[in-house]
């Protein structure tokens, strides 16, 4: 249903979209992803007609030429743009009397498609409403509707649940998932759960170019980064004794030492098979207590930033621990502004800790971790008036001396 091939497009020295060639076929619903920049809205308004490429070999949809016969894609497509063009005066069914119009459409055949096309997109009670009235979720759902009013083949949305709410977004999300069933539906978005949970396969771009074609579990598995088990145990043997039995089981191709928090300790095992059962026994017969045993897959957030930003499966996996017992790990040298690798991470729940020989990450709840909490405190009552605000501070650290000046006795707080 749609073709595109080596399809390029400028805006000035800016090359928006480069080379991209992917093909849809009739019935797909394929999830369109790509940080903002990377090129998406700009093929989608292509596609629908309403932008020139700079160059292509072939551009298809629905059997028309998108370059010869632009009139005939738009009759075969349902188009909703990131903005929702509506007109803010008009009543939701003049809004689209207005669009059957534009679409040809005869008294009669507006008569029975427009009550139709409404009870789809749940707005049947909103037709004498006025458009420039209704909230942002039903917006879009109007938009839906002039979308599907001539029964397009094709279906291509930008970003529909831009800017709604948790509840909006579930409920578009799911008039998307029931209006796929007989169409063909290209869904552009950057909101990763929404594209997973209704396309069943991704097209994912950068900086123009297409990195990625497929299904989610197909791109893991190409990119190196299948599933692994999570494991969290509790037992009298070291991090390392442990991890070294793990790693002796049949079909384990490697072990991962993580964190530990209190009293368990955290592995990622790969390998070869569904490993829970060889390693659940392995536990029992070291009399180990299991808090996790379960099987983990690289999430399309992950996939989604391996691509983007360059950065392995493996580096946004479980932060590795630096306590006592925990395997030795690479480390780059330093990062920005002279920090290590032990930098605090706040997504991995680590703090910046000061120790006896310098700052270090130590993971919260880490027996041991001892060392005051360093802060940049913005306050300018705290420790007195006349602290450096851009150097930071140690929570445990003892207040500052009062300023010189004041009298032997004297408070700075006010005699009543």
């Amino acid at each position: 249903m749609i073709e595109v091939a080596n399809l390029t497009r400028r805006y000035g020295a800016l090359l928006a979209v480069d080379d991209l060639s992917f093909e849809i076929g009739r019935g797909e619903v394929v999830g369109f992803l790509g940080p903002n920049g990377a090129g998406k809205t700009t093929t989608i308004r292509i596609l629908a007609g309403y932008l020139a490429a700079t160059k292509a070999g072939r551009l298809v949809v629905a059997g028309h030429d998108v370059q010869r016969d632009s009139m005939g894609v738009r009759r075969s497509i349902g188009y909703l743009p990131e903005s929702v063009p509506l007109y803010p005066e008009l009543r939701v069914e003049e809004m689209m009397r207005f669009q059957g119009r534009l679409h040809r459409m005869d008294r009669q055949a507006m008569r029975v498609r427009i009550p139709e096309v409404l009870e789809r997109v749940g707005v049947q009670d909103r037709g004498k409403q006025l458009v420039g009235t209704l909230s942002r979720g039903l917006k879009q759902r109007v938009g839906l509707a002039v979308a599907l009013l001539p029964d397009p083949e094709v279906l291509i949305l930008d970003e529909p649940t831009s800017g709604l709410d948790p509840i909006q977004r579930g409920e578009v999300r799911d008039l998307i998932h029931s209006l796929a069933d007989d169409r063909t539906v290209l869904l552009s978005s950057h909101i990763l759960a929404e594209v997973e949970s209704v396309a069943p396969r991704v097209i994912i771009l950068h900086e123009g170019q297409k990195v990625a074609d497929g299904k989610p579990a197909e791109l893991a598995a190409s990119l190196g980064g299948g599933g692994h088990v999570a494991v969290e145990v509790m037992g009298a043997a070291s991090a390392e004794d442990m991890s070294s039995l793990i790693g002796s089981l049949p079909g384990v191709e490697s072990v991962a030492t993580g964190e530990r928090v209190g009293i368990h300790q955290s592995f990622e095992v790969r390998g070869e098979g569904d490993l829970r059962e060889d390693i659940g026994a392995l536990a029992m017969t070291q009399s180990w207590a299991l808090r996790e045993l379960s099987w983990q897959r690289p999430t399309l957030e992950q996939l989604f930033t391996r691509l983007v930003t360059g950065r392995g499966l493996d580096e946004l996996a479980m932060p590795v621990a630096s306590g006592p017992g925990a395997a030795p790990s690479s480390k780059p040298e330093a990062g920005p502004a002279g920090l290590s690798a032990d930098a605090p991470v706040l997504a991995s729940g680590l703090e910046l800790s000061q120790g006896p020989t310098g700052p270090s990450a130590l993971p919260l709840g880490t027996p041991g971790n001892a060392g005051s909490k360093i802060i940049y405190s913005l306050n300018p009552f705290d420790r007195g008036a006349s602290r450096d605000l851009s150097k930071p501070v140690s929570v445990d650290a003892p207040p500052e001396a009062p300023a010189e000046g004041l009298p032997d006795g004297a408070s700075e707080e006010t005699e009543s």
